[in-house]
């Protein structure tokens, strides 16, 4: 389907075509989780799922709805928690079962939403709450003397 698009469209116009087509694709996956039984009893769920489906988009490198090796590479990296090949391998395996070699937008949600802790949703959670602690300084440092030093 891509092939397609990139004889017609070039550049920003069919990297916007595909975006758009892959944020509507996760969001008919984020209304079946929010008519699913199984989720009815979890508080702000469409507030999650959003929050879900752009830090998914932010890291679906070819756009193809997977999170593969080198992606989840890249998401590690920007977090600040590199991680070595076999440990990116156990992640996705920890996360899709061991059926698949990428992550699925509907394995991606279910971790988040599950009850078990996967070393990739404690990382992201980790994320969520780093940028919660407030607001950075803006800048330069405040003059200290050395008597005020450690």
């Amino acid at each position: 389907m891509s092939v397609a698009l990139s004889n017609r469209f070039q550049g920003g116009k069919a990297f916007g075509l595909l975006k758009a087509r892959q944020e509507r694709r996760l969001a008919e996956i984020n209304r079946e989780f929010l008519c699913d039984q199984k989720y009815s009893d979890e508080e702000n769920l469409p507030e999650k799922l959003a929050a879900f489906k752009e830090k998914y988009m932010e890291f679906d490198l070819n756009n193809e709805g997977e999170i593969d090796l080198m992606s989840l590479k890249r998401m590690m990296e920007k977090l600040g928690v590199p991680k070595t090949h076999l440990e990116m391998k156990k992640m996705i395996s920890e996360v899709t079962g061991g059926v698949s070699d990428t992550i699925s937008y509907r394995d991606f949600v279910n971790m988040m939403l599950g009850k078990r802790s996967a070393v990739l949703k404690l990382v992201m959670m980790f994320e969520g709450k780093a940028n919660e602690s407030g607001p950075k300084p803006v800048g330069p440092p405040p003059e200290r003397d050395i008597a005020s030093l450690p």
